[in-house]
């Protein structure tokens, strides 16, 4: 095989790699200020704990989040929900 055979297929298997990764990514975004706006509405105002407990969500760490949010003043239920927000895992 020739060498601009095999650098042009390595090139071309390097951008499928890189625009699926591009194109997954959005899918995968999480999203804090949704998860803070949901708590503000459930009784906890804004503060660094809030955004810090919805930024646990983010990472994965739901009962992370959810002590988090009720410690702030967030029901239970609302914390959940506002966790999972967070991570935008499917209700």
């Amino acid at each position: 095989m020739r060498t601009s055979t095999r650098t042009a297929g390595a090139l071309t298997g390097l951008t499928l790699a890189l625009g699926g990764a591009v194109v997954a990514a959005p899918a995968a975004r999480a999203d804090i200020p949704a998860c803070a706006r949901m708590a503000e509405l459930a009784g906890a105002t804004a503060s660094d704990s809030v955004t810090a407990a919805c930024t646990r969500g983010v990472t994965g760490d739901l009962q992370g989040c959810v002590t988090g949010l009720t410690g702030a003043g967030v029901a239970a239920g609302a914390a959940t929900g506002a966790c999972r927000a967070a991570a935008h895992e499917p209700r």
